[in-house]
C-alpha cells in the first residue's frame, strides 16, 4: 500500500505506466481525448522504446510509493529495434527476479502491447490492475 492509501487519500492504487511515444501513447491520449475513464491514479510516463526502460527504474517506482507499474510495450511495431519485443520480454523478466528479491510481489508489474489505437485496451488493463493491485500483498 502506498503512502497516500494509507493516508487514505485515494482509493486508487497508484500506478506508472511506461508508454513510448509512436506506438502506446497515443492510445493512451485517446483515451483520454475519448473521455474514457480509468483510474485516476495512472501516471503515464513517456519513453522512446519500451525495450529501454530498465528494471531498476520499476523498483525505483515500487520503492518511491507506486503500488504497481505497468509496461505498455511496443510489440513488433516498434521502430527503433526489430528485435523490440524479445527485448523487452527480458526487461520484464529481469525487473520481476529484482523486485522478488527485494520483497515486492512480482505481480505488481504487468506488461501488455497498447498501440495506437487500443485505447479501450488500455483503459481495460488500467482498470483491471488496479483491482488486482488492491489485493496483492508483498513477501
Amino acid at each position: 500500500m502506498s503512502q497516500t492509501q494509507a493516508q487514505g487519500e485515494s482509493a486508487d492504487p497508484r500506478i506508472l505506466a511506461f508508454t513510448t511515444l509512436n506506438i502506446s501513447d497515443p492510445g493512451v491520449d485517446l483515451a483520454g481525448s475519448a473521455h474514457m475513464h480509468y483510474p485516476p491514479s495512472v501516471i503515464p510516463l513517456r519513453v522512446p522504446c519500451s525495450s529501454g526502460i530498465r528494471p531498476g527504474w520499476i523498483l525505483d517506482a515500487l520503492e518511491s510509493g507506486f503500488d504497481g507499474v505497468f509496461v505498455a510495450a511496443d510489440g513488433g511495431d516498434c521502430a527503433f529495434l526489430q528485435d523490440c519485443t524479445s527485448r523487452t520480454a527480458k526487461v520484464i523478466d529481469e525487473a520481476q527476479a529484482l523486485i522478488t528479491e527485494h520483497g515486492y510481489n512480482p505481480k505488481r508489474l504487468k506488461m501488455a502491447a497498447i498501440c495506437s489505437v487500443c485505447s479501450e485496451s488500455f483503459v481495460s488493463h488500467m482498470k483491471n490492475f488496479s483491482e488486482l493491485l488492491k489485493t496483492v500483498k508483498d513477501s
